[in-house]
C-alpha cells in the first residue's frame, strides 16, 4: 500500500453547499455571513434562540432534532425541535428563579446526553455564560475552572456532583441537579430569552492546561455567524442530514460543531453516550443512517486498527467525514479512501479561534497530509521570527489575520496572555509551525516548541511520525529532538508495533531506512525505541512529545551523574 500512496484525492461528484471555492473566496465577506439567521431582520441576538427556537417559530417544531443512544445503559431517546425548546425553556425558567442574570458564569457538568446540551442552551438563553465541563474531569479540574471565573451556579447530576469540591468554591451559590429539574412540573411562562449584544459573553472553554493551569477562553455571541457559515460550507450540513460529532461539549469541538453549527443549519444531531467501542460506532452509523461524521484522528486510527471489522456493517449512508483535534496522518486518509470509499476532510482551528480557519471542503481536491486551505474570509500567513511573510514552501509560524467572528473575546482575567497571541500587528499567532504551497494548501510541521533542529536542519516531528506509521510494522509513533552535543539535536522515534511484529535490530533498521527512502536522509530517525505504550493525554489521546523528551533529558542526567 505504501508505494501506492495518492498525492491527491479528487472530490466525489455531488451537490455541495459551496461549489466554487476560488469564486467564493473572492466575493465573500463576513458581513454577508449567515443571512438566514433572524437577528439580521429583528436586530435581536441570542445564540440559543437562533439554534433552537427559531426553527420552531419557522414551522419546523416537529422535525427530529436529536437521537440519543447509549448502548451501555440500554437507553434511546428522540427529541423534536419543539421538545428541545420546551426543555430549554423549563431549565431557563428554573435558572431565572434562582436569580441567574446576564453575564453570570453557569457551569454544566454532565455526561454526553441530551440534558447536557439542553442545559448549555438554557444558560445561554437567559443571557448567562455557559461553562461546559468534560464528564471525565475529576476534583482538581472542576475546581480550577469554576474558581478561575467565579462560577455562581452549577448544573450537574448526583453521580458527577460527588466530584465537586464545594468547600473550595465560595463563589458557587447554587447547585441544580438534573434529577430535580426533570422532576419539577413544567410551566409555560412568558419571555425567557435575554436579548444580548454581539460582544456579550456566550461560552467559556478551558484549554487542557498541558503547561500550567488551564486558561479560560471566552467567546461572544457574535461567533454564531462563524458557527453557522462554517457548518454550512465545511460540514456541508443540509436539513435532511443526520449528523454525528463524537466530541463532548466540554471541549470546543463538541459545543461549536456538535451543538451550534449543525442545529443552526437545522440538521438532526446524534448524541452517543458511553465509552468507545468500534462495533458500537459502526452499528450506530448503520442504524441511524448517519450521513455526516466529525471525529478525531485518534478515533479513526483505532477504527483502522480493527482491520476488516467495518465490512460487517452497512456504512453506505455516510457521505461526508471530517477530522479535528490534531493533524490527520496521510495514512489514515488513504486507508479510508481505499477501504471505505470515503474521503476524510481534515480541519484546523483552535479553542481560541472559535471556528474553522483552514479546511478541506467536499468540493475541492484533498492533498493527504494537508490541513486544507483558508476558509473564505480568512487570511493565513506563514511568518518568520520578525513577523514577515515567508514564500511558499518555507516553514514558519502559522498566523491568521484578525479579526473574524469566532475569535475569542478574551482570556478570562488574563489580558497579558490574550495580548501574547498578537505579537505582530494584526496577526493572531497560533503557536503552530506550517508551510503553504503555491496553491494555498497548508501543511502542519509541528508546534513551535516541538520543532527539531539537527545539524542546521529544521525537522517537523509530525511529518516523520506520519511516515513511520506508513510502515506496516508501526502502529503509533512519537518523534522528538534528543539533545546531542554535536548536532544540537538528533531525531529519535518512539514506536509501538502492530500485532505480529517482534522487535529486532533488523526490523528497526528497516524502519529507519524506510523513512530515509520515502522522506529524507536528515529526517530519518537516528534512534528508534520500541515501547509497549506511548504517553498520551487521557482525554484526546494526543501523543505527549514533551513527556518523551523529558524522559530523554532525565536519562541523560543520570548518565552524567
Amino acid at each position: 500500500m505504501t508505494d501506492q500512496l495518492l498525492k491527491t484525492i479528487e472530490p466525489v461528484p455531488g451537490t455541495y453547499n459551496i461549489e466554487n471555492y476560488k469564486q467564493v473566496v473572492k466575493d465573500f465577506s463576513w458581513e454577508q455571513a449567515a443571512p438566514e439567521l433572524s437577528f439580521h431582520q429583528t436586530g435581536k441576538l441570542n445564540a440559543a434562540y437562533e439554534t433552537i427556537d427559531r426553527h420552531v417559530e419557522e414551522g419546523y417544531g416537529d422535525k427530529i432534532a436529536l437521537y440519543y443512544v447509549n448502548e451501555e445503559a440500554n437507553e434511546r431517546k428522540t427529541y423534536t425541535f419543539q421538545q428541545v425548546k420546551q426543555k430549554t425553556d423549563h431549565y431557563a425558567r428554573i435558572l431565572k428563579e434562582h436569580g441567574v442574570q446576564k453575564g453570570d458564569r453557569v457551569f454544566v457538568f454532565l455526561p454526553k446526553n441530551p440534558e447536557c446540551y439542553i442545559a448549555i442552551l438554557s444558560v445561554i438563553k437567559v443571557g448567562a455564560i455557559a461553562g461546559p465541563l468534560f464528564e471525565a474531569f475529576m476534583e482538581d479540574a472542576v475546581r480550577d475552572r469554576i474558581q478561575d471565573c467565579s462560577g455562581t451556579v452549577l448544573i450537574t447530576d448526583r453521580v458527577l456532583g460527588q466530584r465537586v469540591p464545594y468547600a473550595d468554591l465560595p463563589s458557587l451559590k447554587t447547585t441544580l441537579y438534573v434529577e430535580d429539574v426533570e422532576a419539577t412540573p413544567y410551566e409555560e411562562v412568558g419571555e425567557l430569552t435575554e436579548w444580548v449584544d454581539p460582544e456579550d459573553g456566550l461560552i467559556i472553554h478551558y484549554t487542557s492546561g498541558s503547561t500550567g493551569k488551564p486558561k479560560g477562553v471566552l467567546h461572544a455571541h457574535r461567533a454564531v455567524t462563524h458557527h453557522y457559515q462554517s457548518g454550512k460550507w465545511v460540514l456541508d450540513v443540509k436539513e435532511d442530514d443526520v449528523y454525528w460529532c463524537t466530541s463532548h461539549p466540554g471541549w470546543v469541538t463538541g459545543s461549536v460543531y456538535g451543538l451550534f453549527a449543525p442545529w443552526l443549519n437545522r440538521a438532526t444531531i446524534v448524541i452517543q453516550g458511553g465509552r468507545f467501542k468500534a462495533e458500537n460506532w459502526f452499528q450506530l452509523i448503520e442504524e441511524l443512517n448517519i450521513t455526516t461524521w466529525y471525529s478525531a484522528p485518534t478515533a479513526f486510527r483505532m477504527l483502522m486498527s480493527q482491520g476488516d471489522l467495518y465490512k460487517n456493517y452497512d456504512l453506505s449512508s455516510l457521505r461526508h467525514v471530517l477530522s479535528v483535534g490534531e493533524p490527520l496522518n496521510p495514512e489514515v486518509v488513504q486507508w479510508s479512501w481505499k477501504n471505505l470509499g470515503l474521503r476524510i476532510h481534515d480541519t484546523w482551528w483552535m479553542t481560541e479561534t472559535g471556528g474553522h480557519l483552514i479546511v478541506n471542503l467536499p468540493s475541492e481536491t484533498i492533498k493527504p497530509g494537508s490541513m486544507g486551505r483558508p476558509f473564505p474570509g480568512i487570511e493565513v500567513g506563514i511568518l518568520d521570527e520578525e513577523g514577515n511573510k515567508l514564500s511558499p514552501g518555507e516553514v514558519g509560524q502559522l498566523a491568521v489575520r484578525a479579526p473574524w467572528p469566532g475569535l475569542m473575546k478574551e482570556i478570562w482575567g488574563n489580558q497579558d496572555k490574550y495580548n501574547s497571541y498578537f505579537q505582530y500587528d494584526g496577526w493572531y499567532i497560533s503557536g503552530d509551525l506550517a508551510l503553504q504551497d503555491e496553491e494555498g494548501y497548508v501543511f502542519f510541521q509541528g508546534r513551535s516548541d516541538d520543532m527539531i533542529n539537527s545539524a542546521g536542519e529544521r525537522i517537523g516531528p509530525f511529518e516523520v511520525e506520519s511516515k513511520l506509521i506508513e510502515h506496516p510494522a508501526v502502529a503509533e509513533a512519537g518523534v522528538i529532538g534528543k539533545p546531542d552535543p554535536v548536532r544540537g539535536e538528533l531525531v529519535k522515534a518512539f514506536i509501538t508495533l502492530r500485532n505480529g511484529y517482534t522487535e529486532s535490530e533488523a526490523l528497526l533498521e528497516e524502519i529507519r531506512l524506510f523513512v530515509r527512502k520515502h522522506l529524507s536522509a536528515h529526517a530519518a530517525p537516528r534512534e528508534i525505541e520500541v515501547m509497549d505504550e506511548l504517553p498520551k493525554t487521557k482525554i484526546s489521546g494526543k501523543i505527549l512529545r514533551r513527556k518523551l523528551k523529558q524522559r530523554e533529558i532525565d536519562k541523560s542526567k543520570q548518565i552524567h551523574v
